[in-house]
């Protein structure tokens, strides 16, 4: 599976941002894609996931009523769309891609990675 992730930018605090996700090279209905997130010093956050067999959606607390997850008919691309954004979202952001038996919402268990899109939210 390879995994492109863009879309990340300078955006002021109560801004928004959508983030994309294209996926290609395997049966992506056997696969749950996600959003994690990197600070400096701090380790890899998981934000949200989308099962792509069936769209079912998953958020970290920081996230619900926030962020919303989602993917293009063809389920090629996976979306992030961030609102009402904070300046303790700055972040690098990945997606990642794991076998839909696999734990969605944990850095080391992704088989596979998309480079990182950095989002600055700063006024």
């Amino acid at each position: 599976v390879q995994l492109q992730a863009s879309g990340g930018g300078l955006v002021q605090p109560g801004g928004s941002l959508r983030l994309s996700c294209v996926a290609s090279g395997a049966t992506l209905d056997e696969y749950v894609i996600g959003w994690f997130r990197q600070s400096p010093g701090q380790e890899r956050e998981w934000i949200s996931g989308i099962d792509m067999a069936d769209g079912t959606t998953y958020y970290a607390d920081s996230a619900k009523g926030r962020f919303t997850i989602s993917r293009d008919s063809d389920k090629s691309t996976v979306y992030l769309q961030m609102n009402r954004l904070q300046t303790e979202d700055t972040a690098a952001y990945y997606c990642a891609a794991v076998e839909s038996d696999g734990d969605y919402d944990r850095a080391d268990e992704q088989d596979y990675w998309g480079r990182g899109t950095q989002v600055t939210v700063s006024s």
